[in-house]
């Protein structure tokens, strides 16, 4: 029969699973339930905490088939690797861990007969995050300081957007549009320079300089906006309200731009 699964915040109901000392009805019916469950689910595996039973029992997937773990116990570990864990106790959240890459298992089966497995991969990972809950634990108990806090955000806003797709304050179209404005500020200060000037050649090479730059300003705004189009669908979570700048910013300094010009027409261009 599914069952529900638990779910973060409801704790574990028991510090240490029980083991499992005679195989009967009611531990029969556990196994059944979980392989019921795990297929309503689409997962890869389940302990028996997960659906609120304390004994020490995990189901995983393998090969297509269910390998029936009772009572394991992880002996022998080796190696480090850092994945992104999910888990249908944070359903929707996600976390960077690090566990061991290669392990080792002892288990029994339905007759108490010891059998030993070794794992790697995907797989150990599957196996160490199963054992986890036959400790009352989950993989929250692995994460760094850092990824702790992360994910203690993500559990706040119950979204893994909530973190990575957070609107940054600064982005690298900002050095183009950095760039552009020190151009108008050197066309601004020619154009105040020009009202000095009566040489007509001073004047021609002046308005050759503005024209030019003016040039190089329209190509590096060209730039800007397709760019800044691109970097701002990085972060989906505020798309809307980066479109709407890019676009304001854009025509901005086509107005400054255009204004320049027309005055540098007017007083430089002889």
């Amino acid at each position: 029969m599914v069952q529900e699964i638990i779910t973060y915040p409801t704790p574990p109901s028991v510090e240490y699973s029980t083991d499992v000392r005679v195989f009967n009805n009611e531990i029969s019916s556990i196994i059944d339930d979980l392989k019921d469950t795990i297929e309503a689910n689409s997962l890869d595996g389940l302990a028996a905490f997960q659906i609120g039973s304390m004994y020490n029992i995990i189901i995983v997937k393998k090969g297509g088939n269910f390998l029936e773990l009772i009572n394991p116990r992880l002996f022998n570990t080796s190696g480090k690797i850092t994945t992104t864990e999910r888990t249908a106790y944070f359903p929707g959240l996600s976390a960077e861990v690090t566990r061991h890459d290669k392990i080792s298992i002892v288990y029994e089966d339905r007759e108490f007969n010891q059998h030993s497995l070794k794992a790697e991969g995907e797989f150990s990972i599957l196996l160490q995050r199963k054992i986890d809950y036959t400790f009352g634990s989950s993989f929250i108990n692995k994460l760094s300081e850092k990824e702790k806090k992360t994910f203690e955000t993500k559990l706040e806003f119950g979204s893994d957007i909530a973190v990575s797709e957070v609107c940054p304050t600064t982005f690298k179209r900002d050095y183009i549009l950095k760039v552009i404005n020190i151009l108008m500020i050197a066309m601004a200060l020619l154009l105040a320079a020009s009202l000095f000037v009566s040489e007509e050649s001073t004047l021609s090479t002046m308005w050759s300089y503005q024209l030019n730059t003016s040039l190089g300003i329209l190509g590096l705004i060209v730039i800007y906006f397709f760019y800044a189009q691109y970097e701002g669908k990085q972060f989906t979570s505020c798309t809307s309200c980066q479109i709407g700048n890019i676009i304001g910013t854009t025509v901005i300094t086509l107005v400054k731009l255009t204004l320049i010009m027309v005055v540098s027409f007017f007083l430089v261009n002889q």
